[in-house]
């Protein structure tokens, strides 16, 4: 009766009226002329979005499914490419490179630490045959942010494309795609899109669509060139998730009102408020360095912490993502992607101070609140004027 439900994971995330709203009329065919402005309005402001004056393609998946399309499209099977792997999201690059064939070297780093430039560059001085490098723009299972502006400027410097990952990293903040030479963005709709789970994107540069000529991997659904022939026609290839995108159509007018500058402020503002509204409380961030999406907390080494989820949730209605892989239990992860004002970074942490207190984790719950609100106060001013 009393209980109200706040989600505060990593996707699907909180979502806006306003965008559910904007697919729950009546149902357009996908074919007709009407459509066609729909798709041409949603194609100009995702290259906003994306920063690109490349076209950007779309398809009825999770996030997942613009990854190996991506791998699908740009090599052929026995191609080496680099894997940087320090999440459970780095190794889903590698697992998809190896089902489509793929010689994928693994550059480990441990989780909760971002890659070093001067690594990738000393493993592709090693291995000539390496063609491109596999990267998240942030692992989010761990938190961290990798230094992506760095490894495309290495990238450029060689015939080696740069892929990342930018799934619950486009729209939190800067990765401007054109500006940066990223090769290869991929996106999904149930992050800082602040939609329903459904959709992913991707964008290409120009040498990138050169190696999709050439691939030779096989591919179907998944193939960018049946998506490009019929993007020059104002409509798709297959049938889209129509609904959805009437959704992603008023979620970029959203962000378009906003301006991506606001945009990425609020995130930098929020992120850093739970960050340090968690050290307060006397509790450690995993990420080093954090990125702007989530806040992953690290628990005390004898707290299990999916008894500390399980009882936010049932008890609370206050719902956080657990660690994965092998950080199950060890971690939980508060997100700040979706539809979220700023305060609810205080409900995030006072869930979870009284979620570990009940554990039997006291921690200075005053002190945690208290850091984050005079964070919101001095720098939400004028990041929300």
């Amino acid at each position: 009766m009393f209980k109200k439900w706040h989600l505060f994971t990593p996707g699907p995330v909180p979502v806006s009226s306003r965008v559910l709203l904007a697919g729950a009329g009546e149902i357009p065919h996908h074919r007709l002329p009407e459509f066609s402005r729909i798709l041409a309005e949603v194609r100009e402001d995702l290259r906003y979005l994306f920063q690109t004056e490349r076209p950007v393609f779309f398809f009825a998946s999770s996030g997942t499914g613009a990854m190996e399309a991506a791998v699908a499209n740009l090599f052929s099977p026995g191609e080496r490419v680099l894997v940087v792997r320090g999440g459970k999201f780095g190794e889903r690059w590698g697992e998809i490179a190896e089902a489509y064939g793929l010689r994928p070297a693994y550059l480990d780093v441990p989780w909760g630490t971002a890659v070093r430039p001067e690594e990738v560059e000393e493993a592709l001085i090693r291995d000539p045959e390496i063609r491109a490098v596999l990267v998240q723009a942030h692992e989010t299972s761990t938190g961290v942010k990798h230094p992506v502006r760095e490894l495309a400027e290495l990238s450029r410097s060689r015939e080696v494309l740069l892929v990342v990952d930018a799934i619950s990293a486009l729209g939190v903040y800067p990765l401007p795609m054109d500006e940066w030479g990223l090769d290869v963005v991929v996106a999904g709709s149930q992050k800082s899109l602040a939609l329903p789970p459904g959709l992913s994107f991707i964008a290409l540069s120009e040498r990138a669509w050169e190696r999709v000529e050439r691939s030779g991997s096989p591919r179907y659904y998944f193939d960018l060139r049946r998506e490009w022939k019929a993007y020059r026609k104002e409509t798709t290839a297959y049938t889209p998730a129509v609904s959805l995108l009437l959704c992603l159509r008023e979620s970029l007018k959203t962000i378009r009102e906003l301006g991506l500058e606001r945009l990425f402020a609020h995130y930098a503002l929020i992120s850093r408020a739970c960050r340090e509204g968690v050290r307060a409380m006397g509790l450690e961030v995993f990420s080093d360095p954090p990125c702007e999406a989530l806040t992953v907390v690290k628990l005390p080494e004898d707290l299990d912490g999916g008894r500390l989820t399980k009882l936010l949730r049932q008890r609370y209605g206050v719902v956080l993502a657990g660690g994965q892989g092998r950080l199950k239990g060890k971690v939980v992860r508060i997100t700040h992607m979706g539809y979220q004002s700023p305060l609810e970074v205080v409900l995030a942490l006072s869930a979870l101070a009284v979620g570990l207190s009940e554990l039997g984790h006291p921690v200075k719950m005053e002190a945690g609140v208290l850091r984050a609100l005079e964070i919101i106060r001095e720098e939400g001013k004028e990041v929300y004027a």
